[in-house]
Parts: C-alpha cells; sequence; structure tokens
C-alpha cells in the first residue's frame, strides 16, 4: 500500500481543512486507516482511525466533535474534516495504514505527511 496525503495548509483558528490520502495497491480496501499528526518538539500522535467497511471509527480526546474521517473506497482515499481548527492543531498529519485495531496506535504504512497550521 502506498499513501500520498495532501490537503495542508495555514488556516486561522474556527477554519475548517479537508485532508486527503489517496491510497493504491490492491489491499487498500482491507485495512484500517487513520491519521497520526507531529508538532514541533512533540512525538507522532494518534489522531483519528476508521476501519475497513467504514462503520467504525475512533478519535482521540482533543478532536472529537471538531474533526470526522470518512473513506471512499471507490476511490481508495481516506478524508478528515478538521472544523473549529485550533492553534494546538498546529503539526504535520500523516496518513497510515494498517490491520484493525493495530491503527488506533501505530501503522504498517505511512504516507509522506502534510504540513497543518492553524493561526490564533
Amino acid at each position: 500500500v502506498q499513501l500520498q496525503a495532501s490537503g495542508g495548509g495555514l488556516v486561522q483558528a474556527g477554519g475548517s481543512l479537508r485532508l486527503s490520502c489517496a491510497a493504491s495497491g490492491r489491499a487498500f480496501s482491507s485495512y484500517g486507516m487513520g491519521w497520526f499528526r507531529q508538532a514541533p518538539g512533540k512525538e507522532r500522535e494518534f489522531v483519528a482511525a476508521i476501519n475497513w467497511s467504514g462503520y467504525s471509527t475512533h478519535y482521540t480526546d482533543s478532536v472529537k466533535g471538531r474533526f470526522t474521517i470518512s473513506r471512499d473506497i471507490a476511490k481508495n482515499t481516506v478524508y478528515l474534516q478538521m472544523n473549529s481548527l485550533k492553534p494546538e492543531d498546529t503539526a504535520v498529519y500523516y496518513c497510515a495504514a494498517a490491520n484493525w485495531p493495530t491503527i488506533l496506535s501505530s501503522a504498517d504504512y505511512w504516507g509522506q505527511g502534510t504540513l497543518v497550521t492553524v493561526s490564533s
């Protein structure tokens, strides 16, 4: 599985962004997909994940109610809709893939990362 993330950028606090992750490889539909992020000077952390069918999702507490993860199997794409962004959401966001529930804490495949900067 190869992953290509996009959609990052600069946004003001309270704004929205949608990240996309295009996957290639026949096994895409069988994997759980997730987003992790790494802020400057901090370790990479789990943000959100979705299982292979799209019926199960999981979020870290700090983004619940603000972020939504979804997947389009036909397009081999996973999305992260981020609303009500805060300066503390500033980080490099990584798309990832792994079996469920491994994806809730780590991944077998990683995308290249896309930078999200939220200004106050």
